[in-house]
């Protein structure tokens, strides 16, 4: 599923006339890592269990109405996507730091990324 089909899934969600705004996020297998070492490739790994608790945990936050996740484990190449998040709620207040709080805690507790 990319960001065009969930937001499409956001969209036929029962609750959507509650929704002002839908936040995306795109991950991107980058060519060099955080301090600049150059990478071919990277290996994503996922723990599925920590992923449903840490959407459960965020979608339970004040005004958020869905929260979908999409992440491509495996070998992946520069430039090929990693992630998608997608985030639907009332206001921005609401939804700015679910989107920014389930990106650090996936990349904190349910991905591992190995760069070569």
């Amino acid at each position: 599923m990319g960001l065009t089909e969930m937001i499409g899934k956001i969209k036929s969600h029962p609750d959507y006339h509650k929704v002002g705004m839908i936040l995306c996020h795109n991950g991107v297998a980058r060519g060099t890592s955080r301090n600049g070492r150059p990478i071919r490739e990277l290996t994503v790994t996922a723990d599925h269990r920590r992923l449903a608790e840490v959407i459960e945990e965020m979608k339970a936050r004040p005004g958020i109405i869905e929260l979908l996740v999409e992440i491509n484990e495996g070998k992946l190449d520069i430039g090929d996507d990693v992630m998608y998040v997608a985030v639907a709620g009332d206001i921005r207040e609401n939804v700015f730091p679910v989107l920014m709080d389930t990106i650090n805690t996936i990349k904190k507790e349910v991905t591992q990324k190995r760069e070569v």
